[in-house]
């Protein structure tokens, strides 16, 4: 699930990456899952691990963040995130099946 000030971006298809901070997936390739309370999905493109500091600037845009410390700070929310945390990064698109 996403914040509820990030929903309205993921459903338009502005944010199209998010960045966890999980110890094992809770998502797979091709699965649908709900963007919030409503009927409106996401579904999973592509899913790997990779570090803090490989995330390129274009993610960080993609994921509806201005900078890079910003995107640090709301993926921390699971714990702490310096360079060499490996974060797993999700890309998604939009199925808005409840609008």
């Amino acid at each position: 699930m996403f914040s509820q000030e990030l929903r309205d971006d993921v459903l338009a298809g502005e944010i199209t990456v998010s960045f966890r901070l999980w110890k094992r997936p809770k998502v797979k390739v091709g699965g649908r899952y709900p963007v919030g309370p409503g009927q409106d999905l996401i579904e999973v493109d592509y899913l790997e691990r990779v570090p803090f500091a490989a995330i390129t600037a274009a993610d960080v845009r993609r994921a509806g963040e201005p900078d890079r410390e910003a995107l640090r700070r709301r993926a921390a929310h699971a714990g702490p995130i310096d360079d060499d945390t490996l974060l797993y990064r999700v890309e998604f698109h939009a199925v808005p099946v409840g609008r």
